[in-house]
């Protein structure tokens, strides 16, 4: 249906809703039913098939492959078999994990589907995007993303941006008249969607304004659905780390068939027999290959992105998980995030008198509150306190027995709250003084101005204001400062009068003495109007009639000062950037050890526009900067003073994208955060884009690698050490993994010029790469954070799995394991026992077990960690213990590996060069301290 063409209500009729109800309980579950989840159907994603296929397409399978193939051409039936059934096992693990790992990313995504204002039953609830259908009404506020195909049914100033959908780069203005098809047609042609002013479609964004719609398509029904496989052909993103790992696998795969081709050579030079230098390659081919270490390292990052959600971060990008381990610098918002986005609220006329509320809004929105509380005497207060809660989209929401709820912006609700507790309640006042235009707030104005219709106020709530037959009455609300810009009058008495220097003088010291205790400070105003101005944008605001302030302090979370205190320690350098006052932002951020006062006794070198010392702290220099400051930076300047600066204040959206490249300029990795439309750019620009799950808009999270679901400072730095963590063990276990397989290598390489037969088979070699990359690699996925993880600089995006020294040690400790096989193999060997090729099997299996309990650390013993401080790790060295003795003491397993069963004796011995490896490796730790 061409819903653009047709009337509001009978749209409305179309689908059995209604404006002011909704659909009810029962027709929205009707709806559901005939019309399924609001969800795009994802195609672009890979199937069960592509995912197999990349499991056998694998340079390291590919090796396996062609290892069996040339087994299988030697006659070797039995290894030829085993080493396709590992590759197998292998194919179907790697199968398995990535297909749980689609689908685990899946549900996290499912888990940011942006709630919604949806009128169901009469009642406003918010719920899931994913549960609307077809007949629901929904409010529509900046930020939002369109959750729906939408007839929109009011709109005031409303301004959607629909490039996803047009290609057009402006946001459009959208009325809700209907409209005809294109007449130019001469056919009825529908109009293109660009020109639809009378809709809003999935996908797209609100920008300006707010609106009340109609949904009218979802899912794949809607206009974006219809094209969903055109823009869900995303690749899968490797993450650099396992783009790294990757190219190590390839690497080790070449040199393995390098070294094969070696040996095969200089034994057919020898005069060996052709068919034992065939399997001698396979073997080293075999060897050589890391065959767990891709599942290890999805597995290992699979499992952080779990644990980081447990901790309250949601990753919405999985190379998010390592990239944290990174960063050097995390920049943050103020309200909600370094406080508990909780309000305590001062009323202050321009004439000083005051009255303190105590407005405590928990962080879910909930408070407690009486109805029919008195009106202050004061009319200016009174009038300071309507202002602020008519100029205001936040409301509060009735749960019965006195509790409220807040809905919106949380300064918002402040403000209504505290009218609240005077007796002004924001659904009477609605009521009262219906909204017939507005001017939202945006980041460049700093203000908001509502319009209200005064035909059936009641004169009694503005006692002391003479209306007379004025129509309307504008409210305008914002910063001190940029309301001075457009004051002409003062409220003082009950009477206006015309402001002057003095009263400006009088203004600004009360701001600033507001702003000293660490308040955000708004100022109100209003103006009387006999009509609404035809172009509001610019003939609104002007001439308004100063009232009064609201001061309002938002505290620092308890936990934040300790988790700045951890960044500190970590190598991480806080910032705070907001859009308050930079003595509001100077007192919290002094609070929380962000910055350490008094900045006078560290003053560097002034900044070009550096006015901050006329703000109260003198010669705060370079320890705070604001945007108009910025402003009168060039990049070069704002680069060079960016190291110094742990304050920006009273920045505007453009000026955190300045911060965020000048930071990167000069080497940091930068996680931001932020929770506005505009905070868009930066969060995309940040090595880490961090939204907030609670206040944060659509948008920002769409933009974002990681949400935040209580919107906590505490949970960022958390959420490094997790990332520090994962990459931590990542890298004990490559190299783990690759000592082993140089040991194995070695063996291979080494027997056959000392006379000896083939070592080991390619099936012996597989078996003990499944045991210890395998399993052991999954317990050291899980190992416990290290004592100094947010004690020490973190690692360069740019350093290897092998920097810091790890490549000399993975030598060191592989060719000691080949030694000691090579050298107990030999021993027996040469004495014509016939177990020795099981004794070399063996002894690899336990240095191994011993070497991944030595490798939990890097610094501490095993001894002060405990065994069981890990109980993963210790759960699979019992197993591979468990599953190497089946092998040998089970009799169809010992015929089928081509192993004898050990004495006592031997398996002590074979034990021992385990132990020779976990006290090299224990005494090498003592040795780098």
């Amino acid at each position: 249906m061409n819903w653009h063409t047709i009337e509001t209500q009978t749209a409305l009729n179309e689908l059995d809703s209604s404006s002011d109800a909704g659909l009810t309980s029962s027709q929205a579950e009707e709806h559901q039913n005939k019309y399924g989840a609001n969800e795009l159907i994802e195609r672009g994603g890979r199937t069960p098939l592509q995912i197999l296929w990349e499991q056998l397409t694998a340079t390291m399978v590919l090796i396996l492959i062609a290892a069996a193939v040339a087994a299988g051409l030697l006659g070797d039936t039995k290894n030829t078999i085993a080493i396709l059934a590992i590759v197998a096992l292998y194919a179907f693990l790697g199968f398995i994990q990535e297909y749980r790992a689609e689908k685990a990313i899946a549900a996290l995504k499912e888990m940011a589907v942006p709630n919604v204002r949806v009128l169901r039953d009469g009642k406003l609830h918010e719920t899931s995007a994913r549960e609307l259908v077809p007949g629901d009404i929904i409010q529509l506020e900046t930020g939002n993303v369109i959750p729906a195909d939408l007839r929109l049914l009011e709109a005031v100033n409303l301004r959607i941006q629909e490039a996803a959908l047009t290609g057009e780069s402006e946001a459009i203005g959208k009325h809700t008249a209907a409209l005809s098809n294109d007449p130019s047609s001469g056919s009825g042609q529908a109009l293109p969607l660009g020109d639809r002013r009378n809709m809003a479609y999935m996908g797209t964004i609100v920008t300006q304004g707010r609106g009340l719609a109609l949904v009218v398509a979802t899912g794949m029904n809607t206009e974006l659905g219809k094209i969903a496989d055109m823009i869900q052909q995303v690749k899968q993103e490797q993450t650099p780390l396992q783009r790294r790992l990757d190219s190590l696998g390839k690497n080790l795969a070449l040199i393995g068939v390098g070294i094969a081709a070696l040996i095969f050579i200089l034994g057919m030079l020898r005069g060996d027999e052709l068919r034992h230098m065939l399997l001698t390659a396979v073997s080293v081919a075999v060897a050589i290959v890391p065959e767990g270490l891709p599942a290890v390292v999805t597995i290992t990052l699979a499992l952080g992105a779990q644990r980081m959600l447990q901790r309250q971060a949601l990753i919405r990008k999985l190379p998010a998980v390592e990239t944290l381990g990174s960063v050097t610098v995390i920049c943050s918002d103020k309200t909600g995030t370094l406080t508990e986005n909780r309000m305590t609220v001062v009323v202050l006329d321009v004439a000083e008198h005051a009255i303190d509320l105590t407005g405590e809004v928990a962080r879910d929105g909930s408070l407690h509150a009486t109805r029919g509380l008195g009106s202050p005497v004061q009319s200016s207060l009174s009038l300071t306190m309507i202002g602020g809660a008519l100029c205001n989209d936040a409301k509060l929401v009735d749960e019965g027995d006195d509790r409220f709820h807040t809905m919106g912006d949380p300064t918002e609700g402040a403000l209504v709250v505290a009218a609240a507790k005077m007796g002004y309640w924001k659904s009477s006042l609605d009521s009262s003084f219906p909204r017939s235009a507005e001017l939202p707030f945006d980041s460049e104005r700093k203000r908001m101005t509502t319009v209200h219709h005064l035909a059936q106020y009641d004169p009694t709530v503005l006692s002391g204001l003479e209306i007379g037959d004025t129509r309307y009455i504008a409210f305008t609300k914002g910063g001190i400062d940029g309301l001075l810009d457009i004051t002409s009058h003062v409220w003082a008495d009950g009477k206006s009068i015309q402001i002057d220097e003095e009263w400006k003088t009088r203004i600004e010291a009360a701001n600033e003495r507001l702003a000293k205790k660490g308040m955000r400070v708004l100022g109100v105003g209003f103006r009387l109007m006999n009509s609404i101005p035809e172009i509001i944008q610019t003939d609104l605001e002007q001439n308004i009639t100063l009232v009064g302030l609201f001061g309002m302090i938002d505290p620092p979370r308890n936990e934040v000062r300790d988790a700045v205190a951890v960044a500190r320690s970590a190598g991480i350098r806080p910032i705070m950037i907001t859009g308050d006052h930079p003595l509001t932002a100077m007192e919290i951020a002094r609070q929380l050890g962000i910055v350490h006062a008094p900045a006078a006794l560290h003053a560097p070198t002034a900044v070009p526009g550096e006015e901050s010392a006329q703000h109260g702290y003198a010669a705060l220099s370079i320890k705070a900067l604001t945007g108009a400051e910025i402003e009168n930076l060039t990049p070069d300047e704002l680069k060079n003073v960016v190291d110094e600066v742990s304050v920006f204040a009273r920045v505007a959206p453009e000026h955190k994208l300045r911060i965020v490249q000048a930071l990167q300029e000069k080497g940091h990795v930068v996680a931001m955060t932020g929770d506005g439309v505009n905070d868009a750019p930066a969060l995309r620009k940040a090595d880490i884009g961090v939204a907030m799950g609670i206040t944060g808009t659509d948008v920002s999270k769409e933009a974002s690698d990681l949400v935040l679901l209580d919107d906590n400072f505490a949970t960022i730095v958390a959420a490094v050490k997790e990332g520090r963590t994962i990459y931590d063990n990542i890298r004990k276990f490559v190299r783990f993994s690759v000592a082993g397989n140089i040991g194995k290598v070695l063996v291979m390489l080494i027997a056959p010029f000392l006379g000896k037969p083939l070592p080991l088979l390619p099936l012996q070699l597989l078996w003990l790469n499944l045991l210890t990359d395998g399993l052991l690699g999954l317990g050291m996925g899980v190992e416990n954070p290290e004592k100094d993880t947010m004690q020490r600089k973190p690692y360069s995006p740019t350093e290897g799995v092998f920097s810091r020294g790890a490549a000399a040690q993975t030598i060191w400790v592989g060719v000691l394991i080949g030694a000691l096989a090579l050298g107990l193999g030999s021993w027996y060997y040469f004495t014509t026992r016939p177990e020795w090729q099981t004794m070399i099997f063996t002894s690899l299996a336990f240095m191994q077990i011993f070497q991944g309990l030595a490798s939990r650390s890097d610094k501490e013993s095993l001894f002060k960690l405990g065994v069981m401080s890990n109980p993963v790790l210790a759960g699979m060295a019992l197993l591979v213990f468990a599953l190497q003795m089946a092998v040998i003491y089970i009799p169809a397993l010992a015929n089928f590996f081509e192993v004898v069963p050990l004495s006592l004796c031997d398996l002590s011995i074979a034990a021992a060069t385990g132990v020779i490896v976990f006290t090299a490796m224990e005494v090498g730790k003592k040795l780098r301290k």
